[in-house]
């Protein structure tokens, strides 16, 4: 137990275990206008997909890229596919929450460098005190490697 600086008594803090996990990652090129990503999320949502995570962006004038996960289901599957999401064959992404804590992010990068994995991207938000994050990796290798060093990390 400690006491804060109001005079409130509190717990300590635990560390909270990470959770890591492999992630299946679809994408799709998008048209850069109004309603280009509207009409593949669209798509989805009819299929009744209930995505965790959303990425698009501009990669050159007038197109985009957009990456989803998960895509779970005969529907959501089907609906993906006919919207021209594909699972990237270059792409191979690991799953990461747990809480929050100061500096995390650069642990998980220190981790991933220590184990000789050099990642394509790397996504992350925390709200409140929880933090979930997207790693991209280019091989199943570095994929499998990934899982391994991350698993070790604690919070």
């Amino acid at each position: 137990m400690g006491v804060n600086y109001a005079g409130t008594i509190r717990a300590e803090e635990t560390p909270m275990a990470i959770k890591v996990s492999k992630a299946e990652v679809w994408a799709v090129t998008i048209d850069d206008r109004p309603g280009g990503a509207a009409e593949k999320l669209e798509a989805l949502s009819k299929a009744g997909a209930n995505l965790e995570m959303l990425l698009a962006r501009r990669s050159e004038p007038g197109k985009g890229v957009m990456f989803v996960t998960p895509v779970k289901g005969k529907k959501a599957v089907d609906a993906a596919q006919q919207a021209g999401m594909g699972r990237p064959e270059n792409i191979h992404s690991v799953r990461i929450e747990g809480g929050d804590k100061p500096g995390l992010g650069s642990r998980i990068a220190r981790t991933l460098s220590d184990a000789g994995i050099n990642f394509r991207g790397m996504s992350a938000i925390a709200m409140g005190r929880n933090f979930v994050s997207f790693i991209a990796l280019d091989s199943a290798e570095d994929q499998a490697k990934a899982l391994a060093a991350l698993k070790k990390l604690k919070a």
